[in-house]
């Protein structure tokens, strides 16, 4: 029977996974306490970076139905639950990573839709949801025919990201499009620099 402390653990992550929007699965092998807090500060109050232990977030997993984190989860593992826009919590995650090399994105999940690392760069890439609505308040003033074809494009951070990795999985063919309809915008994967070891006190990794 599990302990009553280790239940009560996967309870909480189960509930994480199912009310956020999405969630990121990091490597955080190297990075010091005060890393972790910079990221933590920089990732902002919609998102929720747990360091987790990798056999009760694998029961917890697939308890709230997702199953693209049992390979994943090895090492010293943290995870970004997403209850804001995902595409600005990408963007922290991806930004960080490119200044701390110690920090690995290993994978991640939005909206039920397993995503690799590289779908993660890809979402960093697109505009967030309050870059669209300014250009669509912008494009109201300025002209009417230019808002109701912002209005036509894909708001939802889902749609959103969908939309432009469509164009970019060379596995599976995209549909045709209608003619003169908007193409998704094109994004560049992001190469992550290699690890180099740390000389400060890391953080404690996590069974």
């Amino acid at each position: 029977m599990a302990r009553p402390d280790k239940a009560a653990d996967v309870a909480e992550l189960t509930e994480n996974f199912r009310s956020s929007n999405g969630a990121v699965l990091t490597e955080y092998r190297g990075l010091t306490v005060a890393q972790l807090r910079e990221l933590r500060t920089a990732l902002g109050d919609d998102v929720n970076y747990a360091v987790v232990k990798n056999t009760l977030t694998k029961i917890a997993a697939k308890d709230a139905g997702v199953e693209s984190f049992d390979s994943l989860l090895q090492g010293p593992s943290a995870i970004a639950f997403i209850k804001g826009d995902p595409v600005v919590a990408a963007k922290g995650l991806r930004d960080f990573a490119k200044a701390n090399p110690l920090l690995v994105i290993k994978g991640g999940v939005l909206e039920g839709k397993a995503l690799g690392s590289d779908e993660i760069n890809k979402l960093a890439d697109l505009e967030s949801r309050e870059v669209l609505l300014a250009k669509l308040a912008g494009a109201m003033k300025a002209a009417p025919q230019q808002a109701v074809s912002l209005f036509a494009a894909p708001l939802s951070q889902a749609a959103r990201l969908f939309a432009a990795l469509q164009d970019k999985l060379p596995a599976e063919a995209a549909p045709a499009q209608d003619q003169g309809a908007d193409e998704a915008p094109a994004v560049q994967d992001t190469v992550e620099a290699p690890a180099e070891a740390s000389t400060e006190e890391t953080a404690p990794a996590e069974s």
